[in-house]
């Protein structure tokens, strides 16, 4: 069992989005703390968050990693490269759009959130962050995004039709908004 669960992280990336410091005073002087926040990704459509507080960076880098690790969801992505559909979430007072983009256009996002899809292996997408800048609430809204994402295998399946029909469907209502 412990051998499966190493092998299965050997391909998983992580990296460090914001190391965070607090100082706390005491009698000697002063006290710091260190906090991580880390995302981990396989670049094939799995991500994860995680946040690690320790007295020494490394020790919080290291649980920042084993929590990232733990948590991770699937996303679906199209043609292994963007998004399915424009995502617009918002977590506590950070607020993130994500919109799909065409081949080429590449990561158009800052911060935490361009880290976040370079670990996810999305290649295409534009990110625009509205209202807050820290990294930890901006994150975890697009996290909480990723996670209402729905291909459109799923979709056509729910529905009881088949891909074709759906996407069909799709271009002949974009046909009809621009001709009127």
């Amino acid at each position: 069992m412990q051998q499966k669960s190493k092998i299965e992280n050997s391909d998983v990336k992580v990296m460090v989005a914001k190391v965070g410091r607090c100082a706390k005073a005491v009698k000697g002087g002063r006290k710091f703390t260190f906090s991580v926040l880390s995302i981990a990704g396989d670049g094939k459509g799995k991500v994860g968050i995680g946040l690690g507080k320790a007295g020494e960076v490394a020790d919080a880098r290291d649980k920042a990693e084993q929590n990232a690790k733990k948590n991770m969801i699937r996303v679906p992505l199209r043609d292994s490269r963007t998004l399915h559909h424009d995502i617009e979430m918002k977590f506590c007072s950070g607020k993130v759009k994500m919109r799909a983009a065409p081949a080429g256009t590449g990561i158009i996002a800052g911060g935490a959130i361009r880290v976040l899809c370079e670990v996810l292996g999305i290649k295409d997408i534009v990110v625009k962050s509205v209202a807050s800048t820290n990294p930890h609430n901006m994150v975890k809204a697009a996290v909480h995004g990723l996670k209402n994402i729905k291909s459109l295998r799923y979709i056509a399946e729910k529905r009881g039709k088949k891909v074709g029909d759906i996407v069909g469907a799709r271009e002949a209502q974009a046909t009809r908004s621009r001709l009127y």
